[in-house]
């Protein structure tokens, strides 16, 4: 796998916690460069800790199966890619927090009401379970690693400086335009992974 390869999977995999990242900022009355860096720094940690964690559980029986350790890292990244392009065309809205003041951009606010603006903690207590929450899926790509012929260490120094700056820019994105990307982010991201995935396969299958 070539670096404009890892670095397309490392978008891919990024686009949860951006999406996620937008709504922290659209929660924010300002979204400053201390808190654009905590919120990067948690995702971007977490989606670097959790594929190295999936690619050292999977490497102890990696050489086993080895005939067929294509096809499930094309299963795996199907399937993720699969879920995040499902979830793009559901409404768009971040549902974990109060409706800003003035006019709500990603949904409709309860009963035409617009309460005050309620801005998320970024304490542990908080942001860990997102930082969790939005890493899942990176456990499955570090599965996947573990079958491919891939030097995990820049592999998930990657995946985690692009999900920190991209959690940056997110920050400060839903803070200025809402959310109204969100789903197109998610989009995009499935759709990378779904294709290389695909062109996993494809080159172990002797197609391409």
């Amino acid at each position: 796998m070539n670096l404009l390869e890892l670095f397309l999977i490392a978008i891919g995999v990024s686009m949860d916690a951006f999406a996620v990242a937008a709504c922290l900022g659209l929660t924010m009355g300002k979204a400053t460069m201390k808190k654009s860096f905590i919120v990067g720094l948690y995702f971007g940690a977490f989606q670097a800790g959790m594929p190295l964690i999936g690619y050292l559980l999977a490497s102890q029986f990696a050489d086993k199966i080895v005939a067929f350790d294509h096809w499930i890292a094309f299963v795996l990244l199907g399937i993720i890619g699969g879920n995040m392009i499902v979830e793009s065309f559901k409404k768009e809205g971040c549902q974990d927090r109060e409706c800003p003041e003035g006019v709500c951009p990603d949904r409709e606010c309860p009963g035409g009401e617009r309460p005050e603006r309620k801005e998320i903690s970024l304490k542990p207590a908080s942001m860990l379970p997102m930082a969790l929450a939005t890493s899942i899926d990176a456990l499955a790509v570090g599965v996947s690693f573990a079958f491919l012929d891939i030097n995990i260490l820049p592999a998930v120094s990657s995946i985690g400086v692009t999900t920190f700056i991209l959690s940056m820019a997110g920050v400060k994105i839903g803070n200025a335009f809402g959310v109204k990307f969100k789903s197109k982010s998610e989009l995009a991201g499935g759709i990378i992974l779904v294709l290389m995935g695909l062109k996993i396969l494809l080159e172990h299958t002797g197609v391409i």
